[in-house]
Parts: C-alpha cells; structure tokens; sequence
C-alpha cells in the first residue's frame, strides 16, 4: 500500500507513507506522522505526503536526524570511496566523538552553534575515557570529517547549505618541522647499515617517500636502468585484516621519483643481498615482488619495522626521532640545496606545493638570504661600472 492511516487516540490519528526499501539494507523505510483532528483532516494529510513523495520530495529527510545520515553516510560513501585506514579512522571519529554530541539533533535543523558548542565541550572533557580534552588538532579533524559528511548531504540536497562551513574550528599551535642535520643523517645511516633495514633508511632519507609506500614498493615499480621509481602502491595494517595493500590515496600521491645514481647503485647491491637471502631460503621464500621484504620475502609488519628503528635511533644516539622525520630530511637537504620547491613538492606527493610551502617555510628565509646575494652577484659588474656614488644617487 501507498500509505495508510490508523486510529491513535480519540482525536489522534498515524499516517504511514511507504518509503520503498532501503538501497543498502534492503529493509521497507516509512514515514510515520501524528495529526490530530478529524479523520477527514488525516486523509488530507495523506494524500498532501503521497503528493509530495510522487513528485520526488524526500519527505523522510525532516525527521532525519545528524545520527541517522552519519551512519548513512560511512556506509554508502565513506566505505565506497576511501581507502580502508580513512574507512576506520571516519568510523572512530564519527561513533566515539559526533555521535554521541550531535547524532540526536534532527540534520535540517543542525546549526553552526550546535557545532561551536561541542568543539568547546570537546576540547575541555571530550576524551572517551572521561580523562579531560581533546587535543586542539584531533578536534579540528573532527571538524573536517564533520564538513566533508555535511557537504556531502548539501550534495544530496538533504540540507540547503553546510553549518559547518560558519563555524569555528580550534586552531593548533603550529609545530616548525626539525630538520635533520647532514651530520645526523649519516650517523643514522650508519647505524641502520648494522641492521637488516639499512638500505630502507637510505631511500627514505634519499627519495622522501613516506613508509607504507617504500614498504609497498615493488621491483616492477623500479626502473634502474632509468633511474627512477613509481610509486603505485602502501602497504598499511589494519587491525584484524592483518597486511593490505591499497592505491595512492591522491592523484599526487601516485607519481615517479628520480634516483640519484649512487640510489640506483644502493638497489642494486640491495636486490643482490635479497636473491642471495632467496637462495638461502629455498622453497620457504615467498616470492612477492617487494623491495623491502623479510628474510622470506613477506611484506614487512609496520610494528616489527617500529620496534626495529626504536634500536637504530638510539644506537645513533637520535631519541625521540621518527621514521616520518626522514620524509622531513629529504625535503630539507632539497630546498637547502637550492632545489625548487615544486620540485620538492612532486617528490613528496603533496596535492599543491602549498602545502609544501606551508610545512618548510622556516627554511624558506635562509633560502631567500641566499638568493639576494646571488642576485646582487648577477650585478656586481655594473655596480662597479658606475662607482658607489653614483649609486647611491639612483
């Protein structure tokens, strides 16, 4: 049936409208309204809501409330379009923390200071454990899952603008990156030369690329004789399904990076060791294409490679460095070596080099320094052609 209404009360009366089936559940959705009055005024009413659905109205969507299209929303688009670890961290974010602040609030009627409101409870108690605030940086992440779910549903045409887009997210204190000297870099290559990650350290530091690509780099995606790598694919480990690996997450991400020839001569000496490991082996060697796998040729567990740097950082005497601070270095030595920052840009992956920009910009002034007095170099015959006095006069 189309619709129906049911008596509730003496002058009290339901009205269902059916919805059709959910697309993703497969169960039959309703629409249940109370009118009171007569139940002339009940079918009025009906047949109003049966007008609305035919003509392609969502009359569903009024009572719809943040919860419900949250839950929606990482269902239908989330698990369709994003890679496995952003399915997770979205699920986290979305059940620990929006839920429970916004999820009762009906979503046409969700407004900026409904959003203000929980960013200030969450930075002062929004820690699940009840153990004080969220840091200001985990709360603009929420901020921008929230923004991206509500765009999406201004997409959908289920709200007519974003409340998110008038609010105010917290804004972190902005971290400059440490840069790792060339001295400390070469004491950390030493150290990871004693250990069986050696050659993984060196092309970290030499190409930027960030752990889970070098963990998923494939010797198909290396071309020695060009010089050149592609990254094409990450490793990443995501809980109970162990090892996966997963697409450039942006189309920056997927790119080719240019090998120095002492790089290419590394891999070599690298991809020798690995066909001699092989040998030794035998029949228990899995053989899956990775540059940097186990002495079995398995991927490499990102928590046994964690374990293993914490002993490289500390026998080259850098506590507290991360495997991500080697992503840092390299964009460092490029841009103080004078290298473009585009450039850098590309060899990292990042979406624009504004970014890039943003992130190193406390090298950018020595860089500048540099520059000037290359350029007053450009002049310096000219200047003495027309002597300082003349100069000073112009």
């Amino acid at each position: 049936m189309p619709g129906h209404i049911r008596k509730r009360g003496k002058k009290s009366w339901a009205v269902v409208v059916d919805l059709g089936r959910d697309s993703v559940t497969g169960r039959r959705r309703q629409d249940w309204r109370s009118v009171k009055g007569t139940k002339k005024e009940a079918e009025a009413f009906l047949v109003q809501l049966l007008h609305e659905r035919d003509q392609g109205n969502d009359i569903e969507r009024t009572r719809l409330t943040v919860g419900q299209y949250l839950e929606r929303w990482l269902s239908n688009y989330v698990a369709v379009n994003t890679a496995p670890a952003t399915v997770v961290t979205y699920g986290s974010f979305v059940h620990r923390h929006l839920l429970p602040a916004l999820g009762s609030i009906p979503l046409a009627k969700l407004r900026p200071q409904h959003i203000d409101a929980y960013y200030s409870r969450a930075l002062k108690d929004g820690r699940a454990n009840g153990g004080g605030g969220l840091s200001a940086t985990t709360v603009l992440h929420h901020h921008r899952v929230l923004r991206e779910a509500l765009q999406h549903a201004v997409r959908l045409q289920l709200i007519a603008r974003n409340p998110a887009d008038a609010t105010e997210p917290p804004r972190p204190a902005r971290h400059e990156v440490s840069a790792l000297s060339q001295e400390d870099a070469q004491r950390l290559l030493e150290a990871a030369d004693g250990t069986s990650h050696g050659s993984l350290v060196y092309l970290a530091i030499m190409t930027g690329l960030r752990k889970g690509e070098l963990l998923g780099l494939r010797w198909q995606d290396v071309d020695l004789e060009g010089g050149v790598l592609y990254v094409r694919q990450a490793l990443q480990r995501l809980g109970s399904e162990g090892i996966t690996f997963r697409a450039p997450k942006t189309r920056g991400s997927g790119r080719a990076v240019a090998l120095s020839p002492a790089t290419v001569r590394r891999l070599r000496q690298h991809r020798q060791r690995q066909l001699e490991a092989r040998l030794i082996a035998g029949l228990a060697y899995q053989d899956n294409g990775l540059v940097f796998a186990t002495a079995l040729g398995t991927p490499t567990d990102p928590a046994n490679l964690r374990r293993a740097w914490g002993r490289i950082v500390k026998a080259a005497g850098l506590d507290g460095l991360r495997f991500h601070d080697l992503r840092h270095a390299h964009a460092t030595l490029m841009l103080q070596q004078g290298v473009h920052p585009k450039v850098v840009s590309e060899r990292l992956g990042h979406s624009g080099i504004r970014i890039t920009m943003d992130t190193y910009s406390h090298v950018m002034p020595g860089l500048q320094a540099a520059a000037a007095e290359q350029l007053d170099g450009l002049f310096k015959e000219v200047v003495s052609e027309f002597g300082l006095q003349n100069v000073s006069k112009c």
